[in-house]
């Protein structure tokens, strides 16, 4: 399998990118270095790499055991994230371009949890990784930019095409997802989706990935121009403005306190 989950501390997501003709790998977020470095000889697969989305330390907090592990590993991160990412030894923007293998990733800037988050999409494996601005049903909060950033960000997230699965950076998505009834009660891919979370959690199982297309279809804050979420916001704060990103924000402040 190319993709392979690691589970990380309490919640969090670490993800080996496997070139499966040369047999490198890249971790996406690491913050437990021996998890992710027995998940690659389980695998029979070499580290070369190390993909951070931003620089949290549940995000960020192993790549030091890792290179002091595993000598000669490339660690990308965002160059806006000044200097806040561990070890890191290649900087990157968006638009940028990296190799794992054979593998070709892009790297897409989507800031507003932090001020350099990225993420970086596989075309030919038809992934995304998105750290903490894309969740399940759900997006991070917003720490480092401003609500306008955050709905810039997700665009560019929704932009790819709707097959594109979703590796996103902790297992929130039951709660997101009950949240995200709160405002839109009568969808039912939403509901749907609410109860397959559900089972998955029952009977042990991540709810990861999901698509691009179906967050269209159940992610609140992809869906701002969702005539039952504006009227459950409208009902909240009769004052609202009907612009997106007054909408985002008054989605982000409920779901904070949620």
């Amino acid at each position: 399998m190319a993709i392979d989950v690691v589970p990380q501390l309490l919640d969090n997501f670490a993800y080996l990118v496997v070139d499966e003709t040369t047999r490198e790998c890249a971790v996406v977020d690491c913050a437990e270095a021996d998890k992710v470095i027995a998940a690659a000889r389980g695998l029979g697969v070499s580290i070369v790499a190390v993909l951070t989305t931003h620089w949290h330390p549940d995000h960020s907090g192993g790549n030091l055991d890792l290179t002091a592990k595993l000598k000669g590993l490339r660690i990308y991160g965002a160059s806006a994230e000044n200097g806040r990412i561990p070890g890191l030894t290649h900087p990157v923007a968006n638009g940028d371009t990296i190799h794992i293998g054979m593998l070709e990733a892009r790297v897409i800037g989507i800031p507003a949890h932090t001020s350099g988050h990225v993420a970086y999409y596989f075309a030919k494996l038809e992934a995304v990784f998105t750290g903490d601005t894309l969740f399940i049903g759900g997006c991070g909060r917003v720490f480092e930019g401003n609500a306008a950033t955050m709905v810039a960000s997700l665009g560019r997230l929704a932009a790819l095409p709707d097959s594109t699965r979703v590796y996103c950076g902790h297992e929130y998505t039951e709660k997101n997802l009950r949240f995200a009834l709160t405002l839109e009660p009568h969808n039912a891919a939403l509901k749907a989706s609410h109860e397959a979370a559900l089972r998955a959690r029952a009977d042990g199982k991540w709810t990861v990935p999901s698509t691009i297309g179906d967050e269209k279809k159940i992610n609140p804050f992809l869906r701002t121009d969702s005539a039952e979420l504006r009227a459950s916001l409208k009902r909240i704060d009769p004052s609202l403005s009907n612009n997106s990103a007054a909408i985002f924000a008054k989605v982000r402040q409920l779901k904070d306190s949620f």
